[in-house]
């Protein structure tokens, strides 16, 4: 089966997609054309894929960087996945909603979402294949289910899917930023405004490659969305919304406008600048913002379009001790001082 607008379609069983391009799509490269078009598979699978043979276009042996033309035919197929080498483990995991098709999970921090570098088990999945057991297959071996992420010493509202179909579905909506994310801070002094949008671009990071940056000319687009909810000496209470998904995206855009968040060590949020805001006078308040141990951002709230049902779903997740104690702190002892 083969489209003819330039948008991914697939048989189930085969796995195979097939596209055709059109022309507003036509010099974009093979893989970011393809991560476009098929948003259940990651730019990094695609890439596997492409390297392995798995995608076949008029020209022989295409590579990740050429360029596609217009009306060029173009098939992925995708193999069957590979046995999982993951062990199921006894992780606590809050799930605040479950039917047949998805799970919505409220992620503690310290959690890392699927193994990884320096993660190789102890993470959201090993908990899911020991309490689910069967989950979406689409992220492929060692991210089953996992429709986005986290990073893992953020807290909050995360969706996995059960099945292929439901996963699809999901990833497609989340292209389509039809997957409304809402995410509390607190951050470091207090914006001029008192919301706005931040339109940068996010890549990885030039010389630290486990840091993203905001970038011109490169890098994917990335729009966060902002507004104060409250206002404290030297600290913020901030709400974001994101219209994309990007690796970092709040912690880089925000850290960008001088306003990184709380606990951040690696985009500038540091616990020892953040001393630095607090008068002498305010012991209670050092002590309390001392006592932060990872960056204070919390996933509070996630809307869809139920895969199934076509029923909206709305969830929203209280802020976690942690970020309580240093708000309440900050309530009581960082109000006076404005």
């Amino acid at each position: 089966m083969e489209s003819t607008n330039g948008t991914a379609t697939h048989n189930t069983l085969q796995q195979e997609v097939r596209l055709e391009v059109v022309a507003a799509d036509a010099g974009a490269r093979l893989d970011v054309y393809l991560a476009n078009k098929i948003p259940w598979l990651s730019r990094n699978r695609i890439q596997q894929l492409i390297e392995s043979g798995a995608v076949q276009t008029s020209r022989p042996c295409p590579r990740c960087k050429d360029r596609v033309e217009a009306g060029e035919l173009i098939t992925l197929v995708v193999p069957p996945p590979k046995a999982s080498t993951l062990e199921p483990q006894d992780i606590p995991l809050d799930i605040i909603y479950e039917d047949d098709d998805l799970l919505v999970i409220n992620k503690q921090a310290g959690l890392p979402v699927h193994p990884g570098a320096g993660n190789p088990d102890g993470t959201l999945v090993n908990a899911l294949l020991s309490k689910i057991g069967n989950l979406s297959s689409i992220g492929g071996v060692e991210r089953p289910g996992i429709v986005h992420r986290l990073d893992k010493d953020t807290s909050g509202l995360l969706l996995v899917a059960k099945n292929d179909v439901a996963h699809r579905s999901l990833s497609e909506a989340l292209a389509r930023r039809e997957i409304h994310r809402v995410y509390w801070a607190l951050v470091l002094r207090n914006p001029t405004a008192n919301s706005g949008t931040i339109r940068a671009s996010v890549a990885r990071h030039p010389a630290i490659r486990t840091k993203m940056a905001v970038v011109r000319n490169a890098g994917k687009e990335a729009v966060t969305h902002w507004r104060v909810l409250e206002r404290f000496h030297g600290f913020s209470l901030i709400e974001y919304s994101l219209e994309t998904g990007r690796t970092h995206q709040i912690r880089v855009h925000t850290a960008s406008i001088g306003h990184p968040v709380l606990g951040d060590t690696a985009y500038g949020g540091s616990v020892a600048r953040a001393a630095q805001l607090i008068p002498p006078r305010k012991q209670e308040l050092l002590h309390s913002i001392r006592a932060v141990t990872r960056q204070l951002l919390h996933a509070k709230e996630i809307s869809f379009v139920h895969p199934r049902t076509h029923q909206e779903m709305h969830f929203s997740s209280p802020l976690p001790e942690d970020f309580q104690k240093a708000l309440d702190a900050l309530r009581i002892h960082g109000k006076d001082a404005l």
